[in-house]
């Protein structure tokens, strides 16, 4: 997983940073588990457009992953790890001893050939999938659950992992990509190792027309609006701005927008760092 710099041969060509691609195995995907996706535009079932900047983009395929790894004492072996147009880690095919095939979240490592488990009483090894309440302390983990049976939700994005700190009675503690220490109940799944793909943070377009491949249209900015349009445009000549804001008035750096009633909080050990 490494990424290379191109010879500016071109303006696009001169700043761009891209993936080598190097642990990608196949470049055909398991046609029984990819699904057709259709593009909103940034559009309600009205046909309104209620998010702006997004709209074109290439055509893709979805491919159906299994976030729950509920094939409890079914070992799987690695088939193929595959790039993934919906995401930036990269994916891999997983081959059940029963003959079912499954997508999963690659981690860091994971190569072809390797036997992954899910379930209780399995070893933390990389790419198996524990109940928190089994995972040895200070273990990194991925594809957390917040409730059990849920699904993952967190750390799923290429390089991000989370860190198992502590054990109060049934809730474990985990240190999330954020900074955040929080408590889970030991009942939800999660996946050892780091997610996949770790130098996308490394990459560059390099050209305006490579955020229109991924369907994001030029975003206008608020400064260069008028007032009708948003709290920080108008004025004379280059105007600042004022104070940072949002389109609808919300204060943008360092305004608390968390409910503080709200019953999570509880679970929230420590807040991110800022």
């Amino acid at each position: 997983m490494a990424v290379k710099k191109l010879k500016p041969s071109t303006p696009g060509q001169r700043h761009k940073v891209a993936s080598t691609f190097e642990e990608i195995t196949t470049s055909t995907p398991e046609k029984s588990l990819l699904k057709g996706i259709g593009k909103s535009g940034g559009r309600n079932n009205s046909g309104r457009m209620t998010m702006r900047y997004i709209g074109g983009g290439h055509k893709r395929k979805y491919r159906a992953i299994d976030f729950k790894r509920d094939k409890f004492e079914v070992p799987g072996t690695v088939a193929s790890i595959e790039y993934d147009p919906n995401r930036s880690a990269r994916i891999a095919l997983i081959n059940y001893a029963d003959g079912e095939k499954r997508y999963i979240i690659a981690p860091k490592g994971l190569e072809v050939g390797q036997v992954v488990k899910s379930g209780k009483g399995v070893e933390p090894e990389i790419g198996n999938t524990l109940y928190l309440s089994e995972i040895p302390m200070g273990t990194l983990i991925h594809n957390l659950e917040l409730r059990p049976s849920q699904g993952a939700k967190l750390a799923r994005s290429a390089g991000s992992y989370a860190q198992l700190v502590s054990r109060e009675g049934k809730y474990v503690g985990i240190k999330m990509p954020s900074g955040e220490v929080r408590l889970i109940l030991g009942t939800c799944l999660a996946t050892v190792g780091t997610v996949s793909n770790s130098d996308h943070m490394l990459e560059r377009s390099g050209k305006a027309g490579k955020s229109r491949w991924l369907g994001r249209r030029p975003r206008v900015r608020g400064v260069v609006m008028n007032p009708v349009d948003h709290p920080m445009g108008g004025g004379e000549g280059r105007s600042s701005g004022g104070h940072p804001r949002s389109r609808n008035g919300m204060p943008a750096k360092g305004y608390k927008t968390r409910a503080p009633k709200k019953l999570s909080s509880k679970y929230i050990i420590e807040r991110r760092k800022k």
